[in-house]
């Protein structure tokens, strides 16, 4: 297991990150995974002996069980809590009340004391906000999770399923006023869709944030399992729950060529679809959830495979965004700055 430092900060954190959505199953979320307290002991177990370091979960998986169960298998399994990083999220409804959802000051500071006693920690390693809140101020939001930072509660802060206005927007605030600025951003990104390329990993380059990579499988759908003229295995999760979007008259190319190099190397579709997540320098982390063993083993054997330069140019060009504007202006623009380099 390879290690990489984590965005700015001095941390690092291992190449795959553990996943738990897939812990506890209730309402909606039985349909991702419902794994009982036994077997995520078993997952968080093998995760760690693999070098795994880094375990991402959220307030709102399984309505607040998924956190209840990962606190329980550290504590089962006797894990030391200074060897691992730890990170969950805040923002989704957790009850009834009005005052039970977003990113306000109030539903963040009820939620991390929450967050910490189902973890039976004392500490959250990164704190994140789970998606935008258009009602609360960016301002109250962050001097909120600065204040857990002061009171070491929170170590570092982060956000997910932001725009990239979003963020930078954030990141001035927090330059402003001298607080604590988000570290990292956990998003959707995967062979079969790239989008996150257009402004996002630019924008995460020159501001030194780390990317957590979610559903690197675009909820199994590249996982080998799936082929254009069949309907998938039954019970996958793709059969049932149709997300994140995904342009599948493109994707079952790429799928098909990704096929062909597996079987070169004799291996999953899916390791070389993680394969390709790293070997992109932006990709920081790639978060991986298993129902099982065997699919978080064959899941962690992709940080072994090498893909050689011809195999990434082929998964590159098969999978290459359409040109948007202002971007192809932009590169038109650029030609007569480049030549000065070029010459």
């Amino acid at each position: 297991m390879k290690y990489k430092k984590f965005g700015n900060t001095g941390m690092f954190v291992s190449q795959l990150c553990l996943g738990t959505m897939t812990f506890g199953g209730r309402g909606f979320w039985t349909s991702i995974g419902a794994l009982e307290q036994e077997t995520a002991n078993n997952i968080v177990a093998r995760s760690v002996e693999a070098g795994i370091n880094f375990i991402d979960t959220a307030n709102v998986y399984s309505e607040g069980l998924a956190e209840k169960i990962l606190g329980q298998s550290l504590k089962d399994l006797k894990l030391e809590r200074e060897d691992l990083i730890i990170a969950t999220k805040v923002r989704g409804k957790m009850g009834e009340g009005p005052n039970q959802v977003g990113l306000s000051r109030h539903h963040i500071f009820n939620s991390v004391e929450q967050s910490l006693k189902r973890l039976q920690t004392d500490y959250i390693d990164l704190y994140q906000i789970h998606g935008y809140d258009r009602l609360t101020p960016l301002e109250e939001t962050l001097t909120a999770l600065n204040d857990l930072v002061r009171s070491g509660k929170v170590r570092y802060i982060g956000c997910s399923n932001l725009m990239a206005w979003h963020i930078m927007k954030a990141l001035g605030i927090s330059n402003k006023q001298n607080i604590s600025r988000f570290e990292s951003l956990q998003a959707y990104y995967t062979i079969a869709g790239r989008d996150l390329e257009r402004d996002i990993v630019p924008l995460l380059h020159d501001q030194k944030l780390a990317l957590m990579v979610w559903s690197p499988l675009a909820g199994g759908l590249l996982s080998g399992k799936f082929k254009k003229d069949s309907s998938g295995p039954e019970g996958a999760r793709r059969s049932t729950f149709n997300f994140p979007p995904v342009n599948m008259d493109k994707a079952y190319p790429i799928i098909d060529a990704m096929d062909e190099i597996a079987k070169s190397h004799g291996v999953s579709v899916a390791q070389v679809a993680l394969a390709w997540l790293l070997s992109k320098k932006h990709v920081t982390t790639i978060i991986i959830g298993a129902k099982n063993l065997e699919q978080l083993n064959d899941n962690i054997k992709a940080t072994e495979l090498e893909l050689t330069h011809d195999e990434l140019k082929k998964l590159n060009e098969i999978s290459e965004l359409a040109e948007e504007y202002p971007g192809w202006m932009i590169n038109r623009q650029g030609v007569d700055r480049s030549k000065i380099l070029d010459e």
